[in-house]
């Protein structure tokens, strides 16, 4: 799995979901997680979450980190939403070890009982997705600024932090597997 931190402003528009965007816009042709810093603005006909959809919502922030997580080896819906919820606790746990307290349910995180994040989980013929952001600042949602992770260097290491240790699982998952026997084996 490899993991990608965009140096640059990079806003997200629903776009980046689409099955193989990573290989599209960088050439990665494995799985992988792509960190990016920019304005979330999500149209209507990119939006996957039907409730949100039939409620014509807007998913909207003026600075946020996203983090776009395809993974190769299934398009089991079903898998991919533990996966989301296993992101969401490594982020709260990581958050943890900063300092900052959070409230998790399903795949969202609170911030003294303001939503902080978005995430969305699909699949493809070929592959399954998450997106997973962040608020840096909002007027109206939980923000890190308010958690005192708002400097540029702040903001950057724990874009880091955080896909590199979503990487790691995963590797350790796969040594778990090589050293696992099915049942009944000798």
């Amino acid at each position: 799995m490899k993991c990608i931190v965009l140096p640059e402003k990079f806003d997200y528009d629903g776009s980046q979901i689409s099955s193989l965007w990573a290989y599209n816009s960088f050439g990665i042709q494995e799985d992988s997680i792509v960190v990016f810093r920019g304005l979330c603005d999500v149209q209507i006909e990119h939006m996957i979450d039907l409730e949100d959809r039939r409620a014509n919502e807007s998913i909207w922030s003026e600075d946020m980190v996203s983090f776009i997580i395809e993974h190769f080896d299934s398009t089991d819906l079903r898998l991919i939403y533990a996966r989301q919820r296993l992101f969401t606790a490594l982020v709260r746990e990581y958050l943890a070890n900063l300092g900052v307290q959070t409230t998790r349910e399903g795949d969202d995180l609170f911030l003294k009982g303001k939503k902080l994040t978005v995430s969305i989980a699909s699949t493809s013929a070929v592959s399954q997705k998450i997106h997973f952001g962040i608020n840096i600042s909002h007027d109206v949602y939980g923000n890190l600024k308010e958690a005192g992770i708002g400097e540029d260097k702040q903001v950057a290491n724990f874009m880091k932090g955080v896909g590199e240790a979503y990487v790691r699982e995963f590797e350790d998952i796969e040594k778990d597997l090589r050293k696992s026997r099915p049942l009944g084996a000798v």
